[in-house]
């Protein structure tokens, strides 16, 4: 399988996945720690990170590759990502001289570029990833942009597997309470995972929370194709019925997109939606009180710490965390 671009879970078929997921378990059990000698990675992250960017890095390493990292404005120049602005800002470059030039320092390049979190869609046709990705000319990785973060689906797909998660299964995405509005790039790489792996994906939310059409649409396509469904509903009890995966993640307002006030009054009634001592799958380590409740769910139940392991173990696979369904019994919220 020849691979120039990871940009986005979609441009692939299940069969060229579970391929490169293969590649990463056989370099898993039989590393391979000069396969990329003498390759460079670059790394681009107008955005912080922790396990994206210290994944890469330690994959690049263990593979025998070296990387830099450019953070603009923390050590080197700001960049400038809007097009057609007067250069007489704080940034010092623009990306359209900035990018080519760092693509021409090594062999790949990866970039990280939230949403911007005002116009929905321009988040949705990820128009800003796109006008970077348009400049360089090598190989180049989705670090996580507006609307995807596929390295991070990918991984979860391979925490799946690796967990024992059937492809039929039933993949509950829930909603779930966070102080701030966050992006919609994690739940739309995930609801699109789920559907191409084959499962029965249920989006749990509560109102004015639905995911875009265009991301729910392109799901359901690749459901589809896979022999799964997709579908959303606000019933937590219905969707919950049955589930053997629970992924809890937030996402800000679709309804109030880029109004903080009305987002935040919207999310204030709706503290209520924690998963409460039940088997659940999460992005970023729990915040007490937040999506999970103040309680803790029992360890035994979730597989928590796997997942991040194999942003490093798979070598080129950043992630999410998730967890079978244990014995039966109706979910708590």
């Amino acid at each position: 399988m020849s691979l120039a671009r990871f940009l986005d879970l979609a441009d692939f078929t299940a069969a060229e996945v579970r391929e490169l997921l293969a590649l990463a378990g056989r370099l898993q059990r039989e590393p391979e720690p000069q396969a990329l000698a003498g390759r460079i990675l670059g790394l681009v992250f107008l955005n912080p990170s922790l396990r994206t960017l210290a994944s890469f890095q330690a994959g690049m390493a263990r593979l025998g590759g070296s990387s830099f990292v450019i953070t603009p404005g923390q050590g080197t120049w700001a960049l400038e990502t809007r097009l057609g602005v007067r250069m007489d800002g704080g940034a010092a470059e623009h990306i359209r001289e900035g990018l080519p030039v760092l693509a021409s320092y090594c062999d790949a390049l990866g970039i990280r570029a939230f949403a911007e979190g005002k116009d929905l869609a321009a988040d949705v046709a990820d128009a800003s990833f796109k006008a970077m990705a348009a400049l360089v000319d090598k190989p180049l990785i989705n670090l996580e942009s507006a609307i995807n973060h596929p390295c991070q689906a990918l991984a979860d797909w391979k925490t799946l597997d690796d967990v024992g998660v059937p492809e039929r299964a039933r993949f509950v995405l829930s909603w779930v309470p966070h102080p701030r509005a966050l992006p919609l790039a994690v739940p739309a790489a995930t609801v699109h995972m789920a559907a191409l792996r084959g499962h029965e994906v249920v989006v749990l939310r509560p109102e004015g929370f639905a995911l875009p059409a265009a991301v729910m649409d392109k799901a359901r396509a690749a459901a589809r194709a896979a022999g799964g469904s997709v579908t959303e509903t606000a019933d937590r009890g219905a969707a919950l019925r049955g589930a053997h995966v629970l992924y809890a993640k937030e996402w800000g307002s679709t309804a109030h997109y880029g109004d903080a006030a009305r987002d935040a009054e919207l999310r204030a009634a709706l503290l209520d939606w924690q998963v409460r001592e039940q088997t659940f799958a999460a992005t970023a380590p729990q915040r007490r009180g937040g999506r999970r409740g103040a309680r803790r769910s029992p360890q035994p139940r979730a597989a928590r710490g796997t997942q991040p392991a194999r942003r490093a173990d798979g070598r080129s696979l950043p992630p999410a965390q998730v967890t079978p369904r244990p014995a039966p019994g109706p979910p708590e919220f």
